[in-house]
Parts: structure tokens; C-alpha cells; sequence
């Protein structure tokens, strides 16, 4: 386990010898090819810009389902965001990928279960969603560099300064934007407590603002307002990755 906010600085402990490295210590000959892979383009793309101030450290690989690919790739950033988390087929095919070198799940949920099913898969990262910009970098190179790199789990915060997520011009937050995304794909309350790791009375909390906040009186009326707002999925994204087209 490598933590990222050890009290020295920014950088991590490597298990091998304890010694800290900084991030320029870590730096490649190269920028490192970082393929996005999630269902929601305004997601990508917000991810995408976080990268912005790095380019000669990281090259976004993919943020389209529909452009050109370049398969092969130093890192899979999975984004959890309205997907199956790292318990699921999706991660496990990801690593068994030839194409990938290495693979991050991206997440708010730390769960002890969902952090050990991944080390167990061989997912090669396990990042919160609240690191800046800078340190997701840093991350990204130590994997890269050979490190597993999970996340110290994190108090409840906000999402990483730059991110973006359906509804957000809405005044909707990034979790009730991933569970309207959930409700849009037919998802009961259960199936969303479940995907989400939120007790059942949390999600109904979070569904009670969002239908104030869309002026919604039902399901379907939400429904409705995600289609229309972006929340409906697109699956030719994680589709490529495990093998489709």
C-alpha cells in the first residue's frame, strides 16, 4: 500500500525500500498514454481537463467512443461514476486486457470489500475522486513505475476541483448526478444502494433533493428529465474495452 498524504510532502513511500520519492524522481522519457474509460462523455471530458497543466506528462489515449483508438496503452483510468465498481466483470476484464499495461480504478467508494476485491483482481491503483490534479499525476507515474498505488480512504469531501458530471450546471452534486445517472438506467432504489455502497435511507435522501432540485413529482418524470440532460449511458465505451467494437 503506498499512501499519498504522507506528513513529508507531496509523493509516496515505495514498498521495496521505504525511502520517499518525489514526483520528479518518477518523471518518464514520455508522456504516459492514459485511456478514460466511463459512460458519460461530460465526465470524460471534465477528467480529461484535469490533465490540462500536465500534457508533457500524460496523454489522454481515449475520450470518445467514436474516434480513432490507440489500443495499446500505459494506463486504463476506470471512473466509477454510474458503473459497476471494482467487484465486477468490467475491472476483471480490464486487467485480463493485453492491450493495458496497467489498471486504476478511479472511485469514491472504499469500502474494505471493494478495496481488497481489487488488490485480489490485480487492479494496479485505487484512487479517490478528491485528489487534485497534481497528485492524480503523481499517482499515475508510480504506477506506472511499477508501484501499487491505493488511496488513504477519505472523509466525505467533493470531488476534485475541475471535475464535471451531468447536472452540474443544474446545481446538481456529483452524487446526485451518479444517482439520477443510476435512476435514467432503470435502476430501482435497491439496485442503487447496492451499486453505490449508500444505505438504503441515504439514497432516498439524495432522491428526494434531485427531484426538488429538477422539479420532478415521479420516477418517470425524472427519467424523462435525465434523458433529456445527459444521464442516459453510452456502452460502446466499456463495450471496446471488453471486447466489443
Amino acid at each position: 500500500m503506498v499512501p499519498l498524504d504522507h506528513p513529508q510532502g507531496r509523493g509516496w513511500y515505495t514498498p521495496r525500500g521505504g525511502s520517499f520519492a518525489t514526483i520528479s524522481s518518477l518523471t518518464t522519457t514520455r508522456p504516459l498514454t492514459v485511456a478514460l474509460v466511463d459512460d458519460y462523455d461530460v465526465v470524460l471530458v471534465g477528467l480529461a481537463h484535469l490533465f490540462d497543466a500536465y500534457r508533457d506528462r500524460v496523454v489522454v489515449a481515449e475520450i470518445d467512443a467514436n474516434a480513432s483508438l490507440h489500443d495499446e496503452v500505459d494506463v486504463v483510468l476506470y471512473d466509477s461514476f454510474a458503473q459497476p465498481e471494482s467487484d465486477a466483470t468490467e475491472v476483471a476484464a480490464l486487467v485480463r486486457d493485453p492491450r493495458v499495461r496497467r489498471v486504476v480504478v478511479y472511485t469514491w467508494n472504499f469500502q474494505p470489500e471493494l478495496v481488497a476485491t481489487a488488490r485480489d483482481l490485480g487492479v494496479h491503483g485505487y484512487l479517490s475522486k478528491t485528489l487534485p490534479a497534481r497528485d492524480l499525476v503523481a499517482a499515475l507515474e508510480a504506477v506506472h513505475a511499477g508501484e501499487q498505488v491505493f488511496s488513504t480512504p477519505p472523509r466525505r469531501a467533493s470531488s476534485a476541483l475541475g471535475l464535471d458530471w451531468p447536472g452540474r450546471t443544474e446545481g446538481i452534486t456529483d452524487r446526485e448526478s451518479e444517482i439520477l445517472a443510476l435512476i435514467t438506467q432503470g435502476k430501482n432504489n435497491a439496485d442503487i444502494a447496492r451499486l453505490t455502497y449508500l444505505s438504503p435511507n441515504t439514497v432516498k435522501s439524495y432522491i428526494r433533493s434531485i427531484y426538488r432540485k429538477i422539479d420532478a413529482a415521479s420516477r418517470t418524470q425524472a427519467v424523462l428529465w435525465g434523458v433529456a440532460h445527459g444521464f442516459a449511458p453510452d456502452h460502446r465505451r466499456i463495450d471496446h474495452w471488453l471486447g466489443g467494437p
